[in-house]
């Protein structure tokens, strides 16, 4: 095991709490903040409502910014940096996409930095601070420090990070996912999974610990994935769900390990830059294609280990099947005509993942044949 320093300073508060919210913020001295959410389903669960009464109670005066799109967008975070003007504070009150436009906001308000100038790498001296109400459990922001956007003029689809955008307090209630559709969990749970197996794979190190922390999030999610589908109103499984989702991208899965690299989610983000497709949907795709390509050219220890203690299974091929079975089983697209996207697209891809590779430091390893081979394997 490599040696590490951990830290994370975010305060989970898990369970029906989002009603304390207004209280929260004005305990912390926030008397004016910038409310973001997504388009009207808060609104249809009455949620939006009762965060507005706790506001409301605890005089917190709030500006709102609604609208923000599974694949949060540049401009429309540039809007959200003007409206939180005179505010000290963002509450954001969604999934993962919320959240992440909601730190560029903050990091960008609190700084002074026009917003894509956070993702071409310049150093944030201060952000406005940050309060989460989750709503969908897939991508871990509610308890990191990362953050991905699109450029839409570009089609770049870049993520910085900062410790000063780590939320003060993030309330997950699972009771709050209840009334998402189905492909929406489906997509999570690839969207979990694909977190936590990108150090798994390519880390330094693997210490027994981490592979096992690793390795009991996916069991848990394959299985809670299932009860969820049988018995949506499981709130149980969906607590299981969405702890598992928080764990597998706050920093734990890879203490020790000396860090792993994210090919998957580079991949996947020119699929959602270019095509638009929901990030898990394109997860489902790149991660078998690229577990085959992988497997192929490294002959890597853990994905033989993977196939044994995930699915049983006595060789690596047998594994990637499974999990490119499972995938299917739940409704996920595995192949990218299924994202409607044509095998005569691939060379575009390519460009598109090419120009970004050095920025995750896989520009070397992923050259424009590598990347093609990956590809072809997921028509």
């Amino acid at each position: 095991m490599k040696p590490f320093n951990y830290y994370n300073p975010v305060n989970i508060i898990f369970g029906n709490k989002q009603s304390a919210i207004g209280d929260i913020l004005k305990a912390d001295g926030h008397k004016k903040i910038l409310l973001t959410y997504g388009k009207s389903s808060i609104k249809k669960t009455g949620l939006y409502d009762e965060i507005c009464e706790a506001l409301n109670k605890a005089g917190i005066e709030f500006v709102e910014h609604s609208g923000i799109s599974s694949n949060p967008l540049l401009s429309h975070a540039r809007e959200g940096v003007q409206k939180a003007k005179g505010t000290s504070a963002i509450l954001a009150v969604g999934g993962g996409s919320v959240v992440d436009e909601s730190k560029a906001i903050a990091a960008a308000g609190g700084s002074g930095l026009d917003v894509w100038e956070l993702y071409e790498g310049k150093e944030v001296s201060a952000a406005l601070s940050l309060y989460v109400i989750l709503t969908l459990s897939a991508t871990g922001s509610e308890m990191n420090c990362g953050a991905v956007l699109t450029n839409e003029q570009t089609k770049e689809k870049l993520s910085f990070g900062t410790p000063l955008v780590y939320p003060k307090v993030s309330i997950v209630n699972p009771a709050l996912t209840f009334t998402l559709p189905e492909n929406y969990l489906v997509y999570s749970a690839v969207d979990t999974i694909a977190h936590v197996i990108e150090g798994y794979f390519t880390a330094e190190e693997h210490p027994t610990l981490i592979n096992r922390f690793c390795e009991n999030i996916i069991k848990s999610v394959i299985e809670t994935t299932e009860k969820i589908l049988k018995n949506p109103k499981d709130l149980d499984a969906r607590s299981e769900f969405a702890l598992c989702s928080t764990w597998a991208l706050n920093g734990l899965s890879v203490l020790g390990t000396g860090g792993g690299r994210f090919p998957n989610h580079m991949i996947e983000h020119s699929l959602s830059a270019i095509y638009n497709v929901p990030h898990g949907a394109g997860l489902a795709v790149v991660i078998p294609a690229w577990l085959k390509w992988f497997y192929k050219n490294t002959k890597n220890a853990q994905v033989v280990r993977f196939a044994k203690e995930i699915f049983g299974k006595d060789n690596a091929d047998e594994g990637i099947s499974a999990l490119e079975a499972w995938f299917v089983k739940i409704g996920a697209p595995v192949t990218l005509r299924e994202l409607d996207i044509d095998k005569n697209d691939i060379d575009k891809i390519v460009k598109n993942v090419v120009s970004v590779a050095p920025r995750w430091g896989l520009g070397e390893t992923y050259t424009p044949q590598a990347l093609k081979e990956i590809l072809t394997l997921a028509i």
